[in-house]
């Protein structure tokens, strides 16, 4: 099969290794005019304004990781030769918790690495392989079809922007959120129905490396957390370096100002018992701080209601398929497994081009939207969350507006769990800490810490026994005393 894939990121670099293995024929277009830096740290500067996400943390979950270890063991290999290293969830187990592995431990292990450097990695490999070629500085302007009697235009190739004109057997679109789809459909006739969901939030991310015989400090998990007005999180990358990553609310334009500050930044950070140790002076920053705004959730339908494709010979891969919220970290790893759904796709229907779209959309359907709709159910909480903090830093004027614990007789709504049951039971009972790690790594159902009633009891009886713990230890300070501590550094 000719394959054309629009996008030379993430998504269109899986799409071409896993294809071109299969033996098919790919052709790689891609808009960035840019060459292949020569090393990891040329890679950080690469100049990639069409994925303006890369210079931002990033999650290589141990989906993505394990996938790479079954099917493509060279990829991972070039990955740690080029300073990734791997993060055992089970060695980073609390202090004190039982650590003796038991079955699938093996598959509790992440990446750490730089976004760019995973990019970088992975089209080096690609282009070395025989049935694949790289456009760059090109753009795709339109796509070419025939209309079968009684049949739903089948996309038979793309225009570029010089005129040029190549013929697919299969166009695979992964251009990213930002890639026109619904435009480039419309001239076939295709209203391209699509729903978007404003995720509230803004990005700011800033890059540090390890100064001369400093380590990291201690980890124990995944380190993040979240405040309702600010949320956080650490994330290791290769060859000594990290980053830090706060999120704030889009009408916040406060904690925003402050933080695009890059002492204010470090201010911030000093703040937060879980990142605080990171500037400690063990690292120095390397960049300013980046900013990333317009995140959103995003699922965009390809199936008819009758149940067949809306076109066939082209079929949609990552963000330019489906969005999710980039504050969950799972924006790579699952582009990674829908390329992997694509090429058993095309296995299983072979030249039927409407079956190779049915059966990838049904398996998006089962594997892909799942997390799509739990990261709009996780907003939706994360947006009632700020609201009631909001409320309880807010000054009490009346005895009805003191915040009232939930009655021994009614069931306690999920904030108050997580806060009371879940989040401490993870701290002390390695049952529920894996079955978080697992579905946190893509490795079962979001909605599998709900279905698993061994794990629902053991969160239950953490969170009854609520008044009989002393309280926890806060994540951070309140908004207002963060405000207070930023304010004393002179800009």
């Amino acid at each position: 099969m000719k394959v054309v894939v629009i996008g030379a990121s993430v998504g269109g670099l899986a799409a071409a290794l896993t294809l071109s293995r299969d033996g098919h024929e790919v052709t790689i277009i891609e808009r960035d005019a840019t060459p292949l830096p020569d090393d990891p740290s040329g890679a950080f500067e690469w100049d990639r304004r069409g994925a303006p996400q890369v210079r931002h943390s990033h999650a290589f979950l141990a989906r993505l990781r394990n996938l790479l270890r079954d099917r493509y063991p060279d990829v991972l290999d070039a990955l740690f030769q080029a300073g990734a290293t791997e993060m055992d969830f089970v060695e980073m187990l609390p202090e004190g918790m039982d650590r003796t592995r038991l079955p699938g431990d093996e598959d509790l292990v992440a990446l750490a690495c730089r976004r760019t450097t995973f990019e970088w990695v992975l089209r080096r490999i690609v282009l070395a392989e025989d049935h694949v070629s790289l456009l760059d500085g090109r753009v795709v302007t339109a796509l070419s079809w025939d209309q079968p009697t009684d049949a739903v235009p089948q996309v038979t190739g793309v225009t570029l922007d010089d005129g040029a004109t190549l013929a697919a057997d299969l166009v695979v679109a992964a251009g990213g959120r930002r890639m026109p789809l619904p435009a480039l459909l419309e001239p076939l006739g295709i209203d391209l129905d699509e729903h978007t969901e404003d995720t509230g939030i803004i990005y700011m991310s800033r890059f540090f490396e390890l100064d001369e015989g400093s380590e990291y400090p201690p980890q124990s998990g995944p380190i993040g957390g979240d405040l309702g007005y600010l949320k956080y999180g650490v994330f290791q990358g290769d060859n000594r370096t990290f980053s830090i990553t706060f999120a704030v609310g889009n009408d916040d334009d406060e904690m925003r100002k402050m933080l695009l500050d890059p002492d204010r930044f470090l201010t911030v950070a000093a703040n937060l018992p879980a990142t605080a140790p990171y500037v400690d002076g063990r690292g120095t920053p390397t960049t300013d701080v980046f900013v990333m705004a317009k995140l959103i959730n995003r699922r965009r339908h390809f199936i008819a209601s009758s149940g067949e494709p809306l076109v066939t010979g082209l079929v949609a891969l990552g963000d330019a398929h489906t969005c999710t919220n980039p504050l969950y970290g799972r924006g790579c790893s699952l582009a990674m497994v829908q390329a992997e759904l694509l090429a058993e796709a095309i296995r299983v229907s072979g030249d039927d081009l409407n079956a190779v779209g049915a059966t990838y959309e049904q398996s998006c359907e089962e594997q892909i939207l799942p997390w799509y709709r739990a990261a709009i159910a996780q907003d939706a909480a994360n947006r009632d969350a700020v609201r009631l903090d909001a409320a309880s830093e807010a000054p009490v004027t009346d005895e009805s507006d003191e915040p009232s614990e939930t009655p021994a007789d009614q069931p306690p709504d999920m904030r108050l769990l997580m806060r009371d049951g879940l989040l401490p039971a993870m701290r002390t009972d390695p049952v529920v800490l894996r079955a978080f790690l697992r579905m946190f790594n893509l490795l079962e159902a979001p909605d599998s810490l709900l279905t698993n009633w061994d794990v629902v009891g053991r969160v239950m009886n953490v969170y009854q026994d609520r008044d009989q713990r002393p309280p926890e230890a806060p994540l951070g300070p309140g908004r207002r005393a963060m405000v207070s501590a930023v304010q004393l550094v002179r800009r």
